[in-house]
């Protein structure tokens, strides 16, 4: 259900536009979202063709998601003018860092937004398309003299990253956020958008006061009904059916508080983040990719059975295509890419792949690979399992700066250790600004102690109370072990499972951002996995161990993975 505001500040329930019965979302069943400021879906009627449009609180929540005047930095140079243009732009949004060189920025000369990290096809004559990932290892965020002028970690995809799931819901990579909204305000009023936290207060007051005070004249308000006080409370003859949000989503910002104008924009965000979902047949299936087009081909189901876990559907699909003798392969003339440099295939060498993937009994002969395990963690249909785990790529990242088995020394304070010294071993929050965040931090030669510990940095953090019951519960499942002290052990390096479509639009890949390409990724996977049957892997999955993979088997799974990408513009 989605959040509804406080009803004194909902008005004109009595103009709520009504959306066809029949009309589907571009991004929620097409995967795909146009690069305007609003999508357009062409119908199948007759001529005259009427266009129709995304829902207009999904309109207004891109707009948002789009805007450029939320940040620190132009709190700090617009002059007390939110209308003005700025007379130069955050540095951090000048270009756009790949892995190769960097490009001209597509919000050069403003400042920074939710889009600068999470691209879609800005660069398509370029690099290419993203499905709301960018290009770099780390992205660039505003420079406050803090030593922090990237993020911490890759900027994951967000097509996917709100499906609805069982148990606890997590996001980020070390589940700080417990719910989408949560992730929304925290990312308007932190350090992203350039607040430190000592200014929560001040991002929320600024917030408020560029909504309240936009004349209608930029861009964005020209392209989507106008100023955001009008657009808001939605009561406007004047405004567009498109543009009109419906009851539940409107608020008078004269009157309402500036906690009140962010919780509304943030609803609307998060209907905007809830659209972006792979392509889906009119069953919900996924449709888009050869992986999705090969099972249908063969009459394989594609989503659990009513009461089905996914793990069973899982392993009952393997075991249904092993019972087909002569499968139906896909090849372009069953569809084409349009937004990847690949042929839209599923044949031998993916089948391979799949098979290597849902394996997960190792034979007589475990060194002949042939079993990766991938579905303990990477289940499908969604090829997450939602939860989290330690596959090593910490300290590999760790150990490559500072010397193989350095990760294993590494001193990491205990319960008792880290509450008592909040300041100096946890991340900065705004009641306690003065952290230092070590164990949030890339590692670098010139500080040792600066490692990412992800989920350890979360878990039993009492200034994060509302993360507390969902990593309890996960935490306490997979490991079989209570004591919140041995849980903190047991929270070391662990990050949430990454879904595995469209890899082809995130690269480059894991939370470190440190490989480029899928078959790198499978000889990492191989490589850990020896190494934690080993003992040389600190606190790794236990799935580790499972995966009994040979240099043959990387071809064949990095074509799989291939397999699973689906356009998404």
């Amino acid at each position: 259900m989605l959040p509804r505001l406080s009803s004194a500040f909902l008005i004109g329930a009595s103009l709520l536009l009504t959306v066809p019965e029949n009309w589907a979302s571009p991004s929620r069943h097409r995967g795909k979202h146009s690069p305007s400021l609003f999508s357009i879906a062409k119908t199948s009627a007759p001529e005259p063709a009427a266009e129709e449009f995304d829902p207009p609180e999904e309109t207004i929540g891109e707009r948002l998601f789009l805007e450029t005047r939320f940040s620190q930095f132009f709190f700090a140079h617009a002059g007390g003018n939110v209308n003005a243009p700025l007379s130069a732009g955050d540095p951090a949004v000048d270009f756009t860092l790949t892995t190769n060189q960097p490009l001209a920025g597509p919000f050069k000369g403003q400042a920074m937004n939710c889009r600068a990290c999470h691209l879609v096809d800005e660069f398509t004559e370029g690099p290419g398309n993203r499905a709301y990932a960018d290009f770099a290892r780390r992205s660039p965020i505003p420079d406050r003299g803090d030593g922090r002028s990237f993020t911490p970690r890759n900027s994951p995809g967000l097509v996917n990253a709100t499906l609805s799931r069982p148990g606890s819901f997590f996001l980020h990579f070390d589940g700080e956020f417990p719910t989408t909204k949560d992730l929304i305000i925290g990312t308007y009023t932190g350090r992203n958008f350039g607040w430190l936290a000592t200014e929560r207060e001040q991002a929320i007051a600024h917030f408020g006061r560029v909504i309240r005070e936009d004349d209608g004249t930029g861009d964005l308000a020209k392209e989507n009904g106008g100023a955001y006080a009008v657009v808001l409370a939605g009561v406007d003859p004047a405004i567009p059916s498109e543009f009109r949000i419906p009851a539940e989503f409107r608020i008078d910002v004269a009157t309402a508080s500036d906690e009140q104008i962010l919780d509304a924009a943030a609803a609307l965000v998060e209907v905007y983040l809830l659209g972006l979902v792979f392509e889906l047949d009119d069953n919900g299936e996924f449709d888009g990719s050869p992986y999705d087009l090969f099972l249908k081909k063969n009459h394989l189901p594609r989503q659990p059975a009513q009461g089905e876990t996914p793990a069973d559907y899982s392993r009952r699909l393997l075991a249904l295509l092993n019972a087909i003798p002569i499968p139906n392969f896909v090849s372009d003339a069953d569809n084409k890419f349009e937004t990847h440099d690949q042929a839209f295939e599923f044949g031998t060498t993916e089948l391979t792949g799949l098979r290597v993937f849902f394996a997960t009994a190792p034979s007589a002969n475990p060194s002949a690979g042939g079993v990766g395990n991938c579905i303990a963690c990477h289940t499908a249909p969604n090829f997450t399992d939602f939860s989290f785990h330690n596959t090593g790529a910490t300290q590999e990242e760790y150990d490559a700066v500072h010397g193989q088995g350095a990760f294993l020394r590494l001193r990491i304070p205990g319960l008792s250790e880290r509450t008592a010294n909040y300041d100096a071993y946890l991340p900065p929050t705004p009641l306690h600004p003065q952290a230092t965040g070590p164990f949030i931090t890339p590692p670098s030669l010139d500080n040792p102690n600066d490692v990412d510990l992800g989920a350890w940095n979360v878990f039993a953090n009492p200034d994060h109370p509302l993360a507390q019951p969902g990593f309890a519960e996960v935490l306490v499942r997979n490991t079989r072990v209570r004591s919140p002290a041995a849980l903190l052990q047991r929270a070391i390096a662990l990050f949430k499972t990454s879904g595995l479509r469209d890899l082809g639009h995130s690269a480059p890949y894991l939370h470190t951002g440190r490989m480029d390409s899928l078959e790198v990724v499978v000889n990492f996977y191989l490589d850990f996995s020896n190494r934690s049957r080993n003992g040389e892997v600190r606190n790794g999955a236990r799935e580790l161990n499972g995966m009994h993979l040979a240099p043959v088997d990387i071809a064949p799974l990095a074509a799989f993975l291939r397999a699973l990408n689906a356009d998404y513009n």
